[in-house]
């Protein structure tokens, strides 16, 4: 057989029956297609990024600053949160028993018992007074404290009546103590403390009503160190202060932030008293709302604020032989 005749066999034999005339594919390029389809991989569609689904910011809340931390105590007032809490405690006490009784008491004594028993504290305490005179070198305010005990003790009856500030004697009642004293030379108030059913005080007013407190007791021993004398006199001396104290609470207890109006009634109202020691003001510490409500003086009739130091006005909160300042 010829070459042409095999070659022609070939053909024959590598085409399926009844596919003869489909033309035939050159192997080359089927091997080519095959492998294209073969070694590319199928194609993903890729989805765009999603939008975000928040609402877009406004100019106000772009231009917005957000500031977070915790919130600082007062200046003066580490402690503020521990004495807020127990201001509010104190209150609570005060609405439910001491305010009451307090009012009561004011009722059903008269007035001229309850001025005698605060007079009678008051002389037992001049001793304290003319001591830190002393201490805080003004001879001539020690002298007058003297003549006021040894009057108010013989002509007052054993203090009961303060004739001391009556003609002709003229010595008004100067309240001090080694709290003063500390100030005096520069000691500073340190931290404000709350102290429960005690209320307002700092580290070093009641280092010094402390040592006020003793001075009786470990001076002259008998009977002012005995529970017979200290209980009675304490609570008297509180209600006192209570029903004494009595607008002032009612005004703090109405302000918008009681607390810290307590704080501000307290701290400034001693500083003014030491203040007072260096010939600054009058001791006396008038809160500018009050100022503002005070009618113009007519003539030379002076103004709270300018009343001369001498003057009996009601003092800031003073320990008084073992008598702790009124809660407020």
């Amino acid at each position: 057989m010829g070459l042409p005749a095999i070659t022609a066999a070939m053909m024959m034999v590598g085409t399926p029956a009844g596919q003869g005339d489909v033309p035939s594919v050159p192997v080359a390029t089927a091997v080519q297609d095959r492998d294209i389809r073969t070694s590319v991989p199928p194609t993903v569609p890729t989805l765009p990024p999603a939008l975000p689904t928040t609402a877009p910011e406004s100019a106000d809340d772009a231009n917005a600053i957000i500031v977070s931390g915790k919130a600082q105590a007062a200046p003066g007032d580490p402690l503020e949160q521990v004495n807020a809490e127990a201001f509010g405690v104190t209150q609570k006490v005060d609405d439910a028993v001491v305010g009451p009784v307090a009012m009561a008491y004011q009722d059903s004594v008269p007035s001229p018992i309850r001025k005698g028993m605060r007079n009678f504290l008051r002389n037992l305490f001049e001793p304290v007074v003319f001591i830190n005179y002393m201490l805080q070198l003004k001879p001539g305010k020690a002298a007058e404290t003297a003549g006021r005990f040894a009057i108010n003790t013989t002509v007052g009856i054993a203090g009961l009546v303060d004739a001391a500030k009556k003609k002709p004697f003229h010595l008004p009642y100067r309240p001090n103590g080694f709290a003063n004293t500390m100030g005096y030379y520069g000691i500073k108030p340190g931290p404000f403390l709350y102290v429960p059913l005690m209320g307002p005080t700092t580290v070093r007013d009641l280092i010094g009503y402390t040592i006020d407190g003793m001075f009786l007791p470990f001076a002259v021993g008998k009977p002012f160190s005995q529970p017979a004398y200290v209980i009675p006199a304490t609570v008297l001396g509180l209600l006192n202060s209570r029903v004494e104290f009595d607008g002032q609470i009612r005004k703090i207890k109405s302000a918008d932030d009681p607390y810290a109006m307590s704080r501000e009634y307290y701290l400034k109202g001693r500083q003014a008293e030491i203040d007072a020691l260096h010939g600054k003001g009058n001791g006396k510490w008038v809160p500018e709302d009050e100022v503002s409500d005070v009618p113009p003086a007519e003539g030379n009739a002076p103004l709270p604020t300018d009343l001369p130091a001498d003057t009996d006005v009601t003092p800031s909160p003073q320990p008084q032989a073992g008598v702790n300042p009124p809660p407020s």
